[in-house]
């Protein structure tokens, strides 16, 4: 039996998100969470937003620790995680109007960021919104020492991974038909990134 995962850093950036989320998602329906981690987002933001059908999904290997959150939340609207591997083409056949990853884009190398990207563009309806949340670098500079030492970090552990260019990830929404609506700044230097489909 495993233990039930904690993430500190979800703990401590859930307001602030939520905040972000009660008016961006204001009027969707459905929302994909690509990256559900812990599942700790999706019970919170599942019951403060429960006018959303909120669809967890992750590695396969996160599956039993997001349904431990979700077991003991017992929220009908937040559904039980499928499979979703960036690499894979097995996640694409659902249809969403908004989509929200958190902390996804400095993990996964950037190869597959641009597979994330093209997959949100075959799922996300059009007038669909997204919103990523995460460290960004701007102009290729970081914003803060604490994402240059995290960045570092990132590396060491995989050279793959990397606080990424928001040109970079902003060119790769915009090839979707995806236009940046707002870039809200975030605690500890992080950001939330809007993005709208064009209809």
């Amino acid at each position: 039996m495993i233990d039930k995962p904690f993430s500190e850093s979800s703990a401590e950036n859930r307001e602030p998100i939520l905040s972000v989320l009660r008016e961006v998602f204001a009027n969707c329906s459905k929302v994909l969470e690509i990256g559900s981690g812990t599942g700790q987002h999706a019970a919170y933001f599942g019951a403060e937003l429960s006018h959303l059908s909120w669809q967890t999904a992750d590695l396969p290997q996160h599956h039993a620790g997001i349904r431990m959150w979700l077991d003991e939340a017992a929220l009908p609207n937040v559904l039980a995680p499928i499979a979703l591997d960036v690499n894979r083409t097995d996640w694409l056949d659902g249809r969403y109007d908004a989509v929200f990853s958190a902390n996804t884009l400095h993990i996964v190398s950037w190869p597959e960021v641009k597979k994330l990207f093209a997959g949100v563009g075959r799922v996300l309806q059009p007038g669909g919104v997204l919103a990523v949340y995460g460290p960004f670098n701007y102009n290729g500079q970081f914003t803060s020492p604490s994402n240059a030492r995290f960045d570092q970090w990132l590396k060491d552990r995989d050279p793959a991974s990397g606080v990424r260019d928001f040109e970079a990830v902003d060119a790769l929404a915009r090839e979707q038909n995806l236009i940046l609506q707002r870039d809200i700044a975030m605690p500890v230097n992080n950001r939330t990134l809007v993005w709208h489909r064009m209809q």
